[in-house]
């Protein structure tokens, strides 16, 4: 039988549909984390592994460029070996990949595990959406939506605070240990409880063609981004060689996804006006929110001199509000239109990085978590009128293809928008001491003044005072450039909110209603 003419098994009910949403949360929940758990630990491992900070970096990066080109797999993965099958078997893996990434003794081992397990992580999230709305009456679809929003959008959050305290308290090994429990607890449940509600399964080629091609401009252009910085760019014939390699075979991937019988991306839902508005929004939206999620736990931890749990604990208030607000989003969905919520959440983004584009190199702790927990609110309000709207009008055996491609999209943005933010941040930094600096010499009576006052402040030679200043001077320069990046983010945002309104209107619910 096809599948797109296969009956559906029947909502789950009582205890059964709380043990599976419980199950399929705890899987996403596991993913998203680790999307997130290990930007405040990156410090502690690169010098415990002793490379750099920005090659630490590649931990974050390298996860979700693997993340992102597994996901589009997961529509073709799904029609061969089962819904289910698929995403039990996901999580396994996913907890092999994790012990691995713990284990790691050196870097490049420790990065080919963060690949594998951003790999294995690609079905994941679509389906764990499809999974959940599987399980829910119809009208209860934007209830199953909040909740995965609710999963989705703690696992980032509560990843720094976890993510340090682990760090500090411990081991940073231990912050991919904790999936193991987590994970064979998750895929146990979800097979005892789904096995007897496998989907259809059918064979069909795989497009070895698109997925190399995928591949390659993926790849290529995440370490261009990644290696940019320290190799001055273009100046540099190995990252234009990576441009021209990215861009040469993501013409190719476009040419050949649209002619292709098969697909491995299936590009022609990107035809429809509301998969097309809401997954640009969505993504654009998770790039600037996670590249910033990255580097303030960073300057926190490497300007301000905060430990790792205290970076951590500075970033986990956002999970406040978006928890509270979950099940008032579920009652107000179906009632309102996700094109409005949406543009709600984009509008409180926006306040959120204009206050922290005011801070100071003296910022107080209050100042830090103000604007974080603040930010909770637009949360709320983010994941599910987009997902809603990005899932409006398909036929179940549309779900898993939309669901991984929007996916693919947002995650692979929030990866090239973790590269692009850091290298932004570090060019605007070095700018605004060029400019410090340009003031600070011997002819300059101010800066003569403020070295003598640290001299009789602290004691020592003036040689120590002018080290101290200079110190001073590069806190002052990352801040400003910071600031930047924060003012250009808020305005990101405000920019993107006419995409949402070239959706077509409709009630928050009866976007995923119409999905199911």
């Amino acid at each position: 039988m096809n599948p797109s003419t296969q009956l559906a098994p029947p909502p789950l009910t009582g205890a059964k549909l709380v043990l599976a949403t419980i199950a399929v949360a705890l899987a996403t929940f596991m993913n998203v984390l680790d999307s997130s758990i290990a930007n405040v630990a990156i410090p502690t491992i690169s010098g415990n592994l002793g490379v750099s900070v920005d090659e630490g970096t590649w931990v974050i990066t390298l996860f979700s460029a693997a993340n992102a080109v597994a996901i589009p797999l997961t529509g073709w993965l799904t029609q061969r070996v089962g819904q289910i099958r698929l995403f039990v078997a996901a999580i396994v893996l996913f907890v092999f990949s994790s012990w691995l990434c713990g284990v790691a003794p050196n870097l490049i081992v420790l990065l080919a595990s963060r690949v594998l397990q951003g790999a294995v992580a690609g079905p994941l999230i679509p389906l764990s959406q499809a999974i959940l709305l599987g399980s829910y009456p119809k009208e209860k679809s934007a209830t199953a939506l909040s909740l995965w929003a609710m999963t989705a959008t703690v696992g980032p959050i509560a990843g720094p605070a976890l993510g340090g305290w682990i760090t500090d308290s411990y081991s940073w090994s231990w912050i991919f240990y904790i999936n193991i429990p987590v994970g064979l607890f998750a895929a146990a449940v979800t097979w005892i409880i789904y096995r007897d509600r496998e989907t259809p399964t059918r064979k069909l080629p795989i497009d070895k063609v698109g997925l190399l091609s995928l591949i390659a401009w993926v790849a290529s252009l995440q370490i261009m981004l990644d290696k940019g910085k320290d190799l001055d760019w273009f100046s540099s014939p190995v990252i234009c060689i990576l441009a021209v390699v990215a861009a040469v075979s993501f013409l190719f991937f476009l040419i050949w996804e649209f002619t292709e019988k098969n697909p491995i991306v299936d590009l022609r839902l990107f035809a429809m006006r509301n998969f097309r508005g809401g997954t640009i929004a969505i993504s654009v939206a998770y790039a600037v929110f996670f590249s910033n999620l990255v580097i303030l736990p960073q300057w926190i931890q490497g300007y301000l001199g905060y430990r790792s749990v205290d970076a951590g604990l500075v970033t986990a208030p956002l999970g406040i509000f978006a928890v509270l607000l979950a099940p008032v989003m579920a009652k107000i969905m179906p009632k309102s239109d996700a094109r409005v919520l949406a543009t709600l959440a984009f509008l409180g983004f926006a306040g959120v990085f204009f206050m922290r584009s005011h801070y100071t190199a003296s910022v107080d702790p209050y100042s830090l978590v103000l604007p974080t927990l603040l930010q909770g609110i637009p949360m709320a309000l983010f994941f599910t009128p987009l997902t809603a709207i990005i899932l409006s009008g398909l036929s179940p055996d549309k779900i898993p293809a939309a669901a991984g491609l929007s996916n693919f999209v947002r995650v692979f943005a929030g990866g090239v928008g973790t590269s692009l933010i850091s290298t932004g941040w570090n060019d605007r930094t070095i700018l605004h001491h060029a400019r410090l600096a340009e003031q600070s010499n011997v002819n300059n009576p101010d800066y003569m003044s403020a070295v003598a006052n640290l001299h009789a402040t602290l004691g020592g030679g003036l040689d120590q005072a002018a080290a101290l200043f200079e110190y001073l001077l590069n806190a002052q320069a990352a801040m400003l450039g910071l600031n930047d990046i924060f003012w250009l983010s808020s305005m990101i945002f405000i920019v993107i909110i006419p995409l949402v309104w070239l959706t077509k209107p409709g009630k928050g619910g009866g976007g995923a209603a119409g999905a199911h």
